[in-house]
Order: structure tokens, then C-alpha cells, then sequence
């Protein structure tokens, strides 16, 4: 171990590295020939796994490699998950937590055992008994279905025939509200799909649904709260921390991106035909005031931010991608000072008593860290040397996130001055999970109006949800109130917890 330290603090490490990359000269093959037999090892090992990869690549050029997203892996060729460290669950002291009982008691029914279940005989009655509270659906749940007679009187005045408007359903609809909000709910805010949807009402509600009729109801009910869904876009600009993220999606077999705005209480939704920046400005109309929460995609750049907070866990995913295949004497030394220096920035965010003001010592000395880490001038905005001129990293991984750190190192680290932002972007991630599992079940969208359709009604269907509303007695009241009024009432404000 010892002869080990000695030969990666010696200026042999570089022609370890030249092996590695395979720019190694006989010259330089010689002179590591009489190197120790511990560096020789390292080489070996490392050129047997780059020839297998290599082999493996050219076998199969659609193979799977480090830097190719989770999503496109097929499942059977994904590395066994280790089993978790810890035991799940809460820990132990933590206050149990079950669901509240029953606020009514519809029907109360007695039971007495008449006889022995053991050996038949009589039983001696006594007066200890016990309840048991059981919570369950009806067998036969049955639709109500209401004729409607609507009276077309005569007004002198206007010299017209008027009638009174229905609430209960749209004009002209034979399904009422809650039919048509619950299968929405069903469908986009759950990701049931269609035919589920119909089985679901069928089997157990007894009513006859048909795809057609129930997606023309789903659009009319988008045209309709369309004005939320325009609002909740203008919040989510005007929001202090905004998280941001984009996934594939396909309409009509074309591929398209979904887009995802999130906060604590706005999740606005957008396809849009480009993953670029073109997308990115018809949101941002203007210069966003707040603090824009992504990844390192490069499209976010054309935003105009007040302020920026790239995902470190995204970055810290990227570095373990790495260590699969370069174990190089300096991509770990470089890895290995970046991850002590992320991690001591989480810790110190997650003190009980953090603040910008109380930490402001430890948290310029992470900046100097920072600093030091990636400290370097570049001359042809590819290379990056040192201050004495020599090249600050030979390490082709190490080199490319050292960029990447130059370039970005005013926004890793603003947790640690705003602490209402947070160092990851796990919302956005959270809130974009759910269109996935509607994208796997249904296929995304065949037509540009169910493109439309979908993201109106997935944002707000999530938005109510963030907000502690019940989504289906909401968007009920509120279609009746424009039936009655011809406006769309306000959308819902947050539910404030109580205590």
C-alpha cells in the first residue's frame, strides 16, 4: 500500500493515465516498464475491461453504455439492484399512523354465536361483547338517471323564447358532471387507460360508457377549464422556485417532449415539438424572477433566471455512471475530492440550526473549495490548463466535469444561500413520474386536440392535488358555476393546514 501511495503521488501517475487513454509511446511503455509491478497491474486490469467493452460494443452496437438513459435499458439487461442497507419503515419510537375512523355509523347489525364451534354445545350467555367497525363499497351501486323538463317560456321584452340552463351536465350531454370528471380523473390523473376506464364504470357502476363519447366529453371538458390551465402557467412564472424538467413523448407516432413546470402548489404541463430553447421561450415570455431549479440540460441556459440551482444528485448519478468503467489514478482522486465537497454541503444545509447568515464562513469555504477544484484558464475553450501552464487534466471524464464545474459554479451551491431552494430537483422529477406511467399505459396521444386535451387536464388535476383539494367535487362545483354564469370561477387557492 505504501509502494502504491508513492507511485500515484509520482510523476508516473501521468503515464498511467496515457495508458489508460491508450496515447502511451514505446518510449513512455519502456520507461513504465520499470516502473513497480503494482502499477503494471493497474493497467492490465484496466486495458482487459476497456478490450472487453470494446468487444461487447462491437457485438452489439445497440448495447446499452454508461451514458445511455435508464429509460431506454430493457429491463433484463439492467445490473441486479442491491438490497437496501437499512431496514424500510419508519424508525423505531415513530408514532404510528392508520386511517381515521368512520365519522358515521350507517347500520348496526348484532351477532351471538348459538353453539360451540369446538364441541356444539350450548352456550351460557353473558354481556361482554366487542365492536368491530367494517368500512365497505355496496354490491349494486346503480346510476341515478334524471329526466329534465325544461320549460321554453316567451319573454315580451326580448321578443324571444327562454329556458332555464341545466347545471348538472354540459349542453346537449347525456353524461352528467361527476360521470365525466371522475373518468378524466381516472384516466389523467391516474394513468387508467380508456378501455380500463369503460370496464371500471361498467362492471361496478353500471353504466354503459363508450371511448368515443367519453373523449369528446373529456375535450369539452379541457375547453372548459382551459382558463385554469393558463393560470396555473402564469403562477408557476411568477413562483419564487420553480422546478423544471422534459421527457420523451409521441403524437400520432411523432416524437415530441413533454415539458414540466413544478412548485409546492403549480404543475404545468406542455408538448411541444422541440426540446431546444424554441420551447423554453413560448413559457418564459419574459425574464424569469426566481430561482430555476433543472439538470444540466443545456436548453435551460436560454432562460433568463434571476438565479439557478443545477440538480446535484444528477450530477452525483453522472459520477457513479463513471466509476463503471474509469478507475484511472485521476478520475478517483478527482471524483473522490468532488463528492466530499458535495456532500459536505448537504450536510451542513441539513443542520437544525442553518442559516446563510449563522454558516457564512463554512459556506465561503466550500466556495474556495470550489474554487480550487476548478481553477484553471482555457485557451481554446476545449483544453484547460493550469496557471503554470500544464494541463489541469489528462482524464478525458475528469476533463469534461471540470468544464462542466467551471461553467456552472455560481449555481451549484445556492442552497446554501436561499434555503427555500432545495440542492436537488427531485419535485419535477416526482411530478413528471405520473405522465410516464400514463405514457407507458396509453401511448401518449394520437392527435395534436389529444395532445392539447392531455396536458390541460393533467396539470390540473396534479395542481388541485398539490393543493389539498378533492379534484372531483372541485371541477364539478366549478362547471356548474359556469353553466350558471358563463365565467369559470377562480382556481382554488391552497388548502392551509390547521395548527
Amino acid at each position: 500500500m505504501a509502494r502504491t501511495r508513492a507511485l500515484n503521488a509520482s510523476p508516473e501517475q501521468e503515464l498511467l493515465d496515457a495508458a489508460l487513454r491508450g496515447e502511451l509511446s514505446e518510449a513512455q511503455a519502456r520507461q513504465l516498464a520499470q516502473a513497480d509491478s503494482a502499477a503494471i497491474v493497474l493497467i492490465l486490469l484496466a486495458l482487459t475491461r476497456r478490450i472487453g467493452q470494446l468487444q461487447r460494443r462491437s457485438a452489439d452496437p445497440a448495447a446499452p453504455t454508461p451514458a445511455t438513459p435508464s429509460g431506454m435499458v430493457a429491463v433484463y439487461a439492467k445490473p441486479t439492484v442491491k438490497r437496501r442497507a437499512k431496514r424500510p419503515g419508519a424508525r423505531n419510537g415513530h408514532p404510528g399512523a392508520r386511517r381515521a375512523p368512520p365519522a358515521r355509523i350507517d347500520q348496526r347489525i348484532e351477532h351471538r354465536a348459538l353453539t360451540c364451534p369446538d364441541c356444539g354445545g350450548p352456550l351460557q350467555c353473558t354481556q361482554r361483547c366487542r365492536t368491530r367497525i367494517i368500512e365497505d363499497i355496496p354490491e349494486e351501486i346503480q346510476p341515478v338517471v334524471t329526466e329534465h323538463t325544461i320549460h321554453r317560456d316567451y319573454c315580451p321584452g326580448c321578443k324571444k323564447d327562454v329556458e332555464p340552463v341545466v347545471p348538472d351536465a354540459m349542453p346537449g350531454a347525456t353524461l352528467g358532471h361527476r360521470i365525466v370528471v371522475l373518468t378524466a380523473w381516472l384516466h389523467y390523473g391516474l394513468g387508467v387507460t380508456l378501455a380500463q376506464a369503460i370496464d371500471i364504470l361498467g362492471y361496478h357502476l353500471q353504466t354503459t360508457l363508450t371511448p368515443g363519447g367519453l373523449v369528446d366529453a373529456w375535450r369539452r371538458l379541457a375547453e372548459i377549464l382551459k382558463d385554469w390551465y393558463e393560470q396555473i402557467a402564469e403562477e408557476a412564472r411568477k413562483s419564487a422556485v420553480l422546478h423544471a424538467d422534459e421527457t420523451g413523448w409521441r403524437v400520432n407516432g411523432q416524437t415530441r417532449w413533454l415539458w414540466c413546470f413544478a412548485t409546492q402548489h403549480v404543475c404545468y404541463y406542455r408538448i411541444d415539438r422541440c426540446r431546444g430553447s424554441p420551447a423554453l421561450q413560448k413559457f418564459f415570455i419574459e425574464a424569469f424572477a426566481g430561482t430555476l431549479v433543472t439538470d444540466f440540460w443545456a436548453a435551460y441556459l436560454s432562460i433568463d433566471a434571476d438565479d439557478r440551482q443545477y440538480c446535484l444528485v444528477h450530477l452525483l448519478r453522472e459520477m457513479e455512471k463513471v466509476d463503471l468503467y474509469n478507475r484511472s489514478a485521476e478520475w478517483c482522486a478527482f471524483a473522490k475530492k468532488l463528492r466530499r465537497l458535495i456532500h459536505d454541503g448537504f450536510r451542513l444545509r441539513k443542520r437544525p440550526d442553518f442559516s446563510p447568515q449563522r454558516y457564512a464562513g463554512r459556506i465561503a469555504l466550500i466556495d474556495r473549495r470550489l474554487s480550487e477544484l476548478a481553477t484553471w484558464r482555457a485557451d481554446d475553450g476545449r483544453l484547460l490548463y493550469r496557471d503554470d501552464g500544464r494541463l489541469l487534466y489528462h482524464d478525458a471524464d475528469a476533463l469534461r466535469l471540470a468544464k462542466r464545474l467551471r461553467k456552472h459554479w455560481n449555481h451549484l451551491f445556492t442552497f446554501l444561500d436561499k434555503p427555500d431552494v432545495p440542492f436537488d430537483n427531485n419535485l419535477a422529477e416526482r411530478m413528471i413520474r405520473p405522465a410516464v406511467i400514463i405514457r407507458k399505459n396509453s401511448l401518449s396521444n394520437r392527435s395534436e386536440q389529444g395532445a392539447a386535451t392531455q396536458t390541460i387536464l393533467m396539470s390540473v388535476y396534479r395542481t388541485l392535488k398539490l393543493r389539498g383539494h378533492d379534484p372531483i367535487r372541485t371541477i364539478v362545483a366549478a362547471l356548474r358555476t359556469y353553466l350558471q354564469t358563463g365565467k369559470l370561477p377562480p382556481l382554488p387557492p391552497p388548502v392551509v393546514a390547521n395548527g
